[in-house]
């Protein structure tokens, strides 16, 4: 079983690849646990700083080459996004489970999908998933207006509360589902899911300002990553480019009662 918000380089053994907490011996129900009872400690040392160099060296030999990007990941502590417990996994290049059956994805693929929408200053960003707020906060380090949508109550509380205290309160939360956008606050520059979907939502599409872009993991236990740019009032361009593997987009605001 893969681990999602991976980017999965070796088509031929897409089968094969193990989830990644079983690598490490932790099962997922403890880590699950875990992280819905824990907050993370904002102490950002010279040691954890030394590791998102590391971090930005890695991204950099796989073809990361926009330097905002690079700059991002290597100022934002994701240790804050994990349980202080799992902080010296957070410079890895791997995904890792935060809780309500959901995943921080693996910087690589935060970059890579950052780098598609070719993000400018001040474009006005739509992020479907909000998870743990990781990749709201390398958008918003990049000066972007960013709306992010959760549909999962526990995480939405703990991530808002999180970014506050990170200072990213500019970052505008909801507790939604994704799938059908913020029409309310639409056309969007850019458009971010960080979940699978089996189809493009039309909603999203319908959102996008002109010559904006989507960038969306489309396909069911594989993704192939879609870009859509629109052209024009009723055109779009779209590029089909790498495999990943990426959680279900969901439809409905999760009930933590259920």
């Amino acid at each position: 079983m893969a681990l999602e918000g991976c980017f999965l380089r070796n088509r031929s053994r897409l089968d094969t690849i193990e989830f990644y907490v079983y690598a490490v011996g932790v099962p997922w129900f403890i880590l699950s646990l875990i992280f819905t009872s824990s907050a993370a400690t904002l102490t950002d040392s010279y040691r954890h700083k030394g590791l998102r160099k590391k971090l930005v060296a890695i991204l950099k030999e796989k073809g990361i080459e926009d330097q905002r990007i690079l700059d991002a990941i290597g100022t934002i502590p994701r240790h804050f996004f994990l349980d202080p417990a799992f902080a010296d996994w957070a410079y890895k290049d791997a995904a890792f489970p935060i809780g309500s059956d959901q995943t921080i994805s693996q910087p690589y693929t935060v970059a890579y999908q950052t780098a598609l929408l070719e993000l400018k200053a001040k474009d006005k960003v739509l992020e479907v998933g909000t998870g743990s707020g990781y990749q709201a906060a390398v958008l918003a380090e990049m000066g972007a207006k960013v709306y992010s949508v959760e549909r999962q109550p526990t995480l939405y509380k703990r991530t808002k509360k999180l970014l506050k205290e990170m200072g990213y309160e500019t970052i505008r939360l909801f507790l939604k589902d994704g799938s059908e956008g913020l029409p309310r606050f639409a056309p969007f520059d850019k458009i971010l899911v960080t979940a699978a979907a089996d189809r493009v939502p039309s909603h999203l599409k319908e959102q996008l300002a002109v010559g904006g872009i989507l960038v969306i993991p489309v396909g069911d236990k594989v993704q192939v990553m879609y870009r859509i740019q629109r052209t024009g009032e009723k055109t779009f361009d779209t590029q089909k480019l790498d495999l990943f593997k990426f959680v279900p987009l969901l439809k409905g605001v999760h009930d933590d009662d259920a």
